[in-house]
């Protein structure tokens, strides 16, 4: 989570005091706002972090899909693999 006193910096802070706030976002795992004219601009974070962030996400995006077939299951929303193999052979050429 973001602390606000900690993790929003101007940008011109974030010039002068580049290592010192690297290692701060490596410690902490946050990412940091940079300001420009007191208006949030960018959002910089340690490379680790960024990895876990993204890799939450498309464990997200799977449970989404996986979701959505279970619905389609339920709502009898499918075809048989036979139909849909014939259905990539009409179309694609295909499967065959």
């Amino acid at each position: 989570m973001i602390n606000l006193s900690r993790d929003i910096q101007s940008l011109s802070t974030f010039k002068r005091n580049t290592n010192e706030l690297i290692n701060q976002m490596k410690e902490t795992g946050n990412p940091m706002v940079l300001t420009v004219n007191g208006k949030a601009e960018l959002v910089v974070q340690d490379a680790a972090a960024y990895q876990k962030l993204m890799d939450t996400l498309e464990k997200l995006e799977t449970l989404i899909g996986i979701k959505k077939g279970l619905e389609d299951i339920a709502t009898a929303n499918t075809q048989s693999l036979n139909h849909f193999i014939e259905e990539m052979q009409q179309k694609y050429g295909i499967l065959g």
